[in-house]
């Protein structure tokens, strides 16, 4: 990782994360990054958008590609506060993404190990660096708060 720049870019995927738990949508939030500038932004809007592919990934991923004017991103980095889904995680191949960094698993629907692990199929003719964790804690509580929130009622511990 590249420690104090990671950080940064993931703390701006988290804000976005919020904004998007404001408007009632779950809170993940993502950044595409290049040469150390955010391209790219996105957070979870399929309910807004009616959109069932309106996830953060895919959001930022489109922002980015219309912003450089390609759909294929090399050199691009992207973060996201949560493990991305199947989906996500073929969109983040087929644009190819040179690295990802994601904060939190996802035990229900994770594509980088929690449920399967779409980047280290062998098969695939392009394979992303991955790196978890970083800032796990906080990216996790707020998706913990937002559900308990849902439910009625506060999170215990």
């Amino acid at each position: 990782m590249n420690g104090s720049a990671d950080l940064a870019f993931m703390q701006a995927a988290l804000r976005l994360a919020r904004e998007g738990g404001s408007l009632g949508e779950v809170p993940v939030g993502a950044v595409v990054v290049k040469d150390g500038e955010i391209l790219g932004r996105g957070y979870n809007a399929p309910v807004s958008r009616q959109d069932p592919t309106a996830h953060a990934e895919i959001v930022a991923l489109r922002d980015t590609a219309h912003q450089l004017g390609n759909y294929r991103l090399p050199g691009c980095v992207l973060y996201v506060t949560l493990e991305p889904c199947a989906m996500c995680a073929g969109a983040i191949i087929h644009a190819r993404i040179s690295r990802l960094v994601f904060g939190a698993r996802d035990p229900k629907t994770g594509a980088c190990g929690s449920v399967v692990n779409l980047f280290a199929e062998p098969r695939l003719n392009f394979h992303v660096t991955v790196e978890e964790g970083l800032l796990a804690g906080e990216c996790g509580a707020l998706l913990s708060h937002f559900f308990a929130a849902r439910r009625g009622r506060t999170e215990t511990a």
